[in-house]
């Protein structure tokens, strides 16, 4: 156990000395220049909204899952966090045509609750959805068509399967790369980001460091590669 909070903590270091020789390098976002109150509105309006597929559930959230913000979903075992996580891997992909961003998802399964035919099934329900609340648009908008095929869903999500915290860590530390060169991930799934910390951390201090840390970088890809990140 010393070994891991150890390697965490060096790895924790890395990423601190890492940041501040790119912040040396390059000048930073608020060194750039401002932004003006209305350019922030107008961005913000202009965001579509990922669904959850329950109406009641984006209208809680203002819409939807939103990028360029973190969204964190909180419950007991069993309430249905994978299940909204793979809807939302599912939903992102909606075409433009059909109301959604047509984007892809990243998906980092740290508790091994993936499952790839659940994620077939609510692909086929994603599509009969949209083939029944948009009949005559489904008859003209061929690109989107095209897209509308189980296989299609499941070859636009990205799987990481980790199972450590260092593994977690490397992952998302790999993400400003991955992102950078796959420009239509819309969001990131990560289900879920506690797990392996609850497991196998006693130092709770290190632990919410590790933690915040994570947090900060997730907080920095959704708004330089304009992704949800959902937690």
């Amino acid at each position: 156990m010393n070994t891991e909070i150890q390697e965490a903590s060096d790895i924790l270091k890395v990423i601190e000395s890492a940041n501040k020789l790119k912040g040396a390098e390059e000048p930073s976002g608020v060194l750039r220049g401002a932004q003006n109150a209305w350019d922030l509105l107008s961005d913000e309006q202009s965001q579509k909204h990922i669904t959850t597929g329950s109406g009641d559930l984006n209208s809680i959230l203002g819409g939807g899952i939103h990028c360029k913000e973190v969204t964190e979903i909180g419950g007991v075992p069993g309430v249905g966090k994978t299940q909204l996580g793979i809807q939302l891997a599912i939903n992102v992909q909606i075409p433009v045509e059909y109301g959604g961003l047509g984007g892809k998802a990243v998906y980092i399964d740290t508790e091994g609750s993936f499952m790839v035919e659940r994620v077939y099934q609510i692909a086929e329900g994603c599509i009969s959805d949209i083939m029944e609340y948009f009949p005559y648009r489904h008859d003209k908008a061929s690109s989107g068509r095209e897209h509308l095929q189980p296989e299609r869903f499941l070859a636009d999500i990205y799987y990481f399967r980790v199972c450590s915290y260092t593994e977690q860590i490397a992952v998302i530390n790999y993400l400003e790369k991955f992102l950078g060169e796959h420009k239509d991930v819309r969001i990131i799934i990560i289900d879920s980001v506690t797990f392996h910390f609850r497991q196998d951390f006693d130092d709770l201090a290190l632990r919410t460091r590790v933690l915040s840390g994570l947090s900060l970088k997730l907080m920095k890809l959704s708004k330089t590669y304009n992704v949800a990140p959902v937690a």
